[in-house]
């Protein structure tokens, strides 16, 4: 098992019965390559939830083959969960948005926090935050971001466009930001006290917590959003033989903001 599951490429061959996709096409996929496509959730477009899901690695598919991933030469997903890449958009900038992507925008989007003018807080500045920012940007919001290391705020301010950013430790910041914001979207996987973050909200404001996507990418309106304001995640593309040093980049926390590793270029130079 291979794992991965933020995959760009081309398809290289489809099915006799696959409709919307043929070889040469740019495409990609997220966590998930199938599910029963016939229960409640999927009718509703919310195969997340299916109890048949079938993730992109680790799982054994409706056929009986398991799914290896996609750090792999290939990966067979129905065509349900592909997504066509648009023209514009690299597909090494373009493949983290099939999970860190979505997994801020869809929950953006389904909870109103997409609204021009609406004050946008981020907890946390990695591989969600970062495109999280850039969304609530490109949905012509306010974007405060909220993180504990101070040393992230110029980062935060000139590279990626937040307007400003509060220190979750520095008292006198976290005062001056309570009951501004509209919602908050949570990207933090650490335990941390909460009660101070519901401090920040407006009077029936959100907070946002995520971690794997709210439902597959939308298409055309995901992507619309992303080439029309160049939304894309901050990457450096490495090769397979780098990975055992990404892991302990990744431990340190040494990547702004993620790696991406480029198989096919790999694996010819494997072959040469």
């Amino acid at each position: 098992m291979i794992p991965g599951h933020e995959i760009a490429g081309e398809v290289t061959e489809a099915g006799k019965n696959v409709t919307k996709f043929k070889a040469g096409d740019r495409v990609g996929v997220g966590c998930m390559v199938n599910s029963c496509q016939s229960c409640e959730s999927c009718d509703k477009g919310f195969e997340n939830h299916c109890p048949g899901m079938i993730f992109t690695y680790n799982s054994v598919d409706r056929d009986g083959t398991l799914t290896y991933g996609g750090y792999s030469s290939m990966v067979v997903v129905h065509e349900r969960f592909v997504v066509r890449f648009p023209d514009a958009m690299p597909l090494d900038k373009g493949a983290p948005l099939l999970c860190a992507g979505i997994t801020v925008y869809s929950p953006m989007k389904y909870h109103g926090l997409n609204v021009p003018g609406m004050h946008l807080g981020v907890l946390g500045l990695g591989g969600l935050g970062h495109v999280a920012v850039k969304f609530g940007k490109a949905f012509g919001m306010k974007v405060t971001v909220i993180s504990s290391s101070p040393g992230k705020k110029q980062e935060a301010l000139e590279r990626l466009g937040a307007d400003a950013f509060v220190v979750s430790k520095d008292a006198d910041e976290m005062k001056a930001a309570m009951s501004t914001m509209d919602g908050i979207i949570n990207t933090v996987s650490a335990n941390i006290p909460m009660a101070p973050l519901f401090g920040l909200l407006k009077p029936n404001g959100k907070m946002i917590m995520v971690g794997l996507p709210e439902k597959p990418i939308e298409v055309p309106p995901f992507a619309l959003v992303a080439t029309k304001h160049g939304v894309t995640a901050d990457i450096e593309v490495i090769g397979a033989e780098y990975v055992n040093t990404a892991m302990e980049r990744l431990a340190k926390a040494d990547v702004r903001y993620r790696f991406v590793i480029d198989i096919a270029n790999t694996l010819d130079k494997a072959a040469a």
